[in-house]
């Protein structure tokens, strides 16, 4: 597995605020998360821009810091749901924070591809 050669200070808030919510659509699945979206295919579905790998391996760094849980459903074909933990709901301040200023100005953003 890669190792980072240098490593995170995570002395910093905003490291540590980063690590846990850095990715592209973190936020996004906390927020669909919160509003009631908890079914994988459903989240999958939500951002059908971002591949099925990816929206995986976010949502297995939520769950490995305890922001979202899994639970699974002992029934064939087996049922997984996600949602919030008590940690996680304490970021639904700051998201909505980041909705309001994105909403606000997003007309001033170009994005270059």
């Amino acid at each position: 597995m890669y190792e980072k050669k240098i490593p995170k200070d995570l002395n910093c808030g905003i490291v540590v605020t980063m690590e846990i919510i850095g990715g592209k659509w973190k936020t996004c699945l906390i927020n669909d998360i919160n509003k009631g979206i908890k079914r994988p295919g459903e989240l999958h579905r939500s951002h059908p821009e971002a591949s099925l790998r990816v929206i995986n391996q976010q949502l297995f760094e939520l769950e490995k810091h305890h922001i979202i849980v899994k639970k699974i459903f002992p029934v064939l074909p087996p049922k997984v749901e996600y949602s919030l933990t008590e940690t996680g709901k304490t970021l639904l301040p700051l998201i909505d924070l980041m909705l309001s200023w994105g909403n606000e100005f997003k007309s001033m953003i170009t994005v270059s591809d």
